[in-house]
């Protein structure tokens, strides 16, 4: 069989930093958890998420939404083509996807959920908002499985109900920012159900037990799919598996924090102090160990999402002549624990200068 850590070599180090410099001001949550991610991992995760901030970008800043997408998917074409063009995430990308046999399919559904939000596109049940949750999110975590050199299927579908969960929490935290930029995520049966007429709510939004009851909703079918990703997560390296339970337990925690202020995400956005972070990366780390050593009781065969199945699919159809999952290499302990302790520290000190801006105010 084929290895698949066959390496290009269009990006230089320097473009992977310039990746990771586009991603300093993104997602925090997921900045904090990736430090538990070992280097083979996070350099080249950080082309693929810098690729997906400046699609994100490009979208949602510039006007001509139908330009941009266009533009994306030239880029996309000198990226598998490997024929970047003099830009770094161009050049850090092209490499990721060959050394990791990263099929087109996958950056072509996200691309395509981009232009499903620059269309306004309104979501009628549960099902086609996993559609959507699949495209912008569930495509990040299966090729994120890939990079860390997973390829199973069932592992695949955990990854995708995982990055589903993360969107669901992302709608249900944004309901008053979406509704006051003019966007409506929330299924609109379950509006309707509530007695909200989507359509009026939307023209004069306010927040009220109505809406609060499916913000709820959408939360405990998050729940759900956050639990269903727990085994497919003890089937990752080992060295991963920390940060990936840190990622899940930091959003479905963003989802409590809206829970505990009524659901109402319309009036307040709801955020997880560093401190309440710090003590989430304790379980995350608590959590790695006690299901790394339970993995083979942990259900993986449950079917992948009907939402997310055609992910997992374009990976399998093009697995024919690879390893299923290359062998990577165990990180030594103590070079994991002084990475967990460098991270641990960095929290503490985020937290000590968050008690410290309140007490100034």
């Amino acid at each position: 069989m084929t290895s698949i850590w066959n390496k290009n070599t269009h990006a230089t180090n320097a473009d992977f930093d310039a990746c990771c410099r586009l991603l300093r001001h993104g997602s925090k949550s997921f900045h904090l958890a990736s430090k538990l991610l070992p280097q083979r991992v996070r350099k080249p995760a950080s082309a693929l998420y810098a690729f997906c901030r400046q699609a994100d970008d490009a979208i949602d800043l510039r006007e001509g939404g139908q330009a941009a997408l266009a533009l994306l998917a030239v880029r996309l074409d000198r990226v598998y083509g490997s024929r970047p063009a003099d830009d770094p995430v161009e050049r850090a990308l092209s490499d990721v996807v060959s050394d990791f046999a990263i099929p087109r399919e996958l950056l072509d559904a996200l691309i395509e959920g981009l232009a499903w939000d620059d269309m306004g596109r309104r979501y009628h049940d549960i099902a086609a908002l996993r559609a959507y949750s699949a495209r912008v999110a569930s495509t990040v975590g299966v090729i994120s499985t890939l990079i860390m050199g997973i390829r199973k299927p069932e592992t695949l579908a955990r990854a995708a109900d995982l990055g589903v969960a993360m969107q669901l929490t992302n709608i249900a935290r944004d309901v008053g920012e979406d509704a006051r930029a003019g966007r409506l995520y929330l299924p609109t049966n379950w509006m309707r159900h509530a007695g909200i007429c989507p359509e009026a709510w939307l023209g004069d939004p306010v927040f009220d037990d109505r809406l609060g009851s499916v913000v709820d909703r959408l939360l405990q079918h998050a729940e759900e799919l956050y639990q269903r990703s727990i085994p497919g997560i003890a089937h990752l390296p080992r060295d991963c598996r920390t940060g990936i339970h840190a990622a899940r337990l930091i959003y479905a925690e963003i989802g409590k924090e809206v829970e505990r202020h009524g659901f109402d995400s319309f009036n307040r956005r709801a955020i997880v102090s560093t401190g309440r972070k710090l003590r989430l990366l304790a379980s995350a780390f608590k959590a790695s160990i006690v299901v790394g050593r339970t993995h083979h009781m942990s259900p993986l065969d449950l079917p992948p999402l009907p939402e997310t199945r055609f992910l997992v699919d374009a990976v399998t159809s093009n697995t024919a002549d690879l390893a299923l999952d290359a062998t990577t290499p165990d990180l030594a302990w103590w070079a994991f624990h002084q990475r967990l302790a460098w991270t641990i520290e960095l929290f503490t000190r985020l937290a000590l200068e968050e008690r410290l801006q309140r007490s100034r105010h």
